[in-house]
């Protein structure tokens, strides 16, 4: 199969149907390997006929939607690949969601089937979900309960789906933020979204050839940028279903993996394996990095031990622009997040939405190819994160704000909305402020990102108390986490007697940071 070098002027050719194209071409040779077990091209597109044909059997139409929640295995993936061949739109849940949200998420993607595993189903019998929701257990060898096993889901081996033609406008994915109250925003992405950013990996090596070692998660943004350009560029992918960093380390150097997609702790947790500089790395071709702040510090430690090219990626799940720096091209500029991509393109705009001057510091908005269809389901939500030029032209808001330097290279400032990121994931203050606020004896809530070694950042809350009350921090702070999500847990509650405001009644949260760095100096 041919692709071509240019990043978008390729005809549309759905990924399903480009991974058929190379089990056709090269069906020996390995698709996905995982736990030690190879699949073939061959094997992986039968697994992937097997859900397509099963979904079908079921009823499911082109452009439902099929949700899953589970960990990472090539049979997520099969399935994920299945629903898309079958025309479906996928929504991937985290499920380290609070159930709760979980349930939200579900019931707002109107999904007809749900795949999960165990730990996910009973995770979800505390939470009110759709009843019309069929359930399939990706970890069960029959039928449990009012869930069917993935064995006895299955079509038989062999059998063919009906060829569904793809329409580059249809949704791919339905990728939702993270929520504990109220409705998370499902960010709508189509299948010419997905193709353009499989282009767009030529140029960074991607082919037949490539070896992609997967450590985040199948339902990130993150993953799925590396993941899906593998496979539709006909090259194979390593899926680790649970970092850790010796059990990587080894992973690379036996299957001399070419590329890989972390995020900044990862990479600092490698780097500082006391092991690291003793595994030949040098297949490598291309690392990439995305999701949280790069230190400058981390990647001149990465250029240095680490062969291969490194890229940063600055973009939202959204799409709109996105930055790229070569870090290995452009030292002198770590400590920027690069240059808009080729056929991106960037502005900044003040907070009234009028467009800045060259030099200017403001709010970051972008337009590309690849860009989210929308909120789904939520059309107000859209509007707000849509910006138009003079000429008509829409751009998505980034929400973060920066500066663009002499040479065109972006430096972030600051983020607008205060999202913090732990271990590559975002969690927004606002969602944990909520729940704080629903405890009997919090008054006032403020949460803010404070700096971790494990982590990059996790979230700290600072509240006040109303005059009656008896719980001290720790308890507020075990009462929380029982009703957040895994990744979203508070580290530390902080008892303050008030909350540091500014002239309009903003709370002025950068305070709040400064003042929890000062006490624990």
């Amino acid at each position: 199969m041919n692709v071509s070098s240019s990043p978008y002027d390729a005809p549309f050719v759905s990924i399903g149907e480009q991974i058929r194209q190379w089990a056709a071409e090269q069906g020996e040779r390995a698709a996905l390997i995982c736990d030690d077990k190879r699949y073939s091209y061959a094997e992986f597109d039968a697994m992937i006929d097997q859900c397509a044909s099963a979904l079908q059997r079921d009823g499911i139409a082109p452009e439902d939607v099929v949700a899953i929640c589970a960990g990472a295995s090539p049979w997520y993936a099969a399935v994920f690949l299945g629903a898309l061949r079958a025309g479906a739109a996928v929504a991937p849940l985290a499920p380290s969601s609070h159930p709760d949200s979980l349930a939200g998420m579900i019931e707002n993607s109107g999904a007809r089937v749900l795949f999960l595993d165990e730990s996910v189903r009973e995770a979800l019998k505390s939470a009110a979900t759709p009843p019309t929701v069929r359930t399939v257990l990706l970890d069960a060898q029959g039928d449990t309960g009012e869930s069917a096993g993935l064995d006895g889901w299955l079509a038989p081996r062999g059998t063919a789906p009906r060829y569904i033609e793809i329409q580059p406008a249809w949704a791919f994915n339905i990728i939702y933020s993270s929520g504990t109250t109220g409705l998370p925003k499902g960010i709508v992405q189509s299948h010419a979204m997905r193709f353009a950013y499989a282009l767009r990996t030529v140029a960074r090596g991607y082919g037949p050839e490539a070896v992609t070692l997967i450590s985040t998660p199948l339902y990130s943004n993150t993953t799925l940028v590396s993941f899906f350009p593998t496979l539709a560029l006909g090259g194979t992918v390593v899926l680790m279903p649970k970092f850790e960093t010796k059990r990587y380390l080894e992973l690379a150097q036996r299957h001399r993996a070419t590329h890989t997609m972390l995020v900044p702790v990862q990479y600092q947790r490698l780097l500082a394996d006391p092991d690291f500089d003793r595994y030949d790395l040098s297949s490598f071709v291309s690392k990439s990095c995305t999701s949280a702040p790069f230190s400058a510090r981390l990647k001149e430690d990465v250029l240095r031990r680490w062969p291969g090219s490194l890229t940063e990626f600055y973009g939202m799940t959204e799409g709109g622009a996105s930055c790229e720096l070569c870090a290995d091209e452009f030292p002198h500029k770590l400590h920027t997040v690069g240059r808009p991509m080729p056929g991106h393109e960037m502005r900044l705009i003040d907070p009234d939405g009028k467009e800045l001057e060259p030099g200017s510091i403001g709010e970051i908005v972008g337009r590309s190819p690849t860009m989210m269809t929308g909120y789904y389901r939520q059309p107000e939500k859209t509007s707000e994160a849509e910006w138009y030029d003079r000429d008509g032209q829409r751009f998505i808001r980034t929400g973060d704000v920066g500066r663009f330097d002499e040479d065109g290279f972006l430096v972030l400032m600051d983020r607008r909305k205060d999202m913090i990121i732990s271990g590559g994931f975002n969690i927004y203050p606002s969602d944990l402020e909520q729940v704080l606020l629903t405890h009997p004896e919090v008054a006032e809530a403020a949460v803010v990102g404070v700096s971790s070694e494990r982590w990059g950042e996790t979230p700290v809350a600072f509240v006040t108390l109303r005059e009656t009350a008896a719980s001290d921090a720790q308890a507020i702070a075990a009462w929380a986490n029982e009703r957040l999500g895994k990744m979203q847990r508070l580290a530390e509650v902080v008892v303050v007697d008030t909350l540091p405001r500014s002239a309009i009644g903003k709370v002025l949260k950068r305070e709040l940071r400064e003042s929890f760095k000062s006490s624990n100096a």
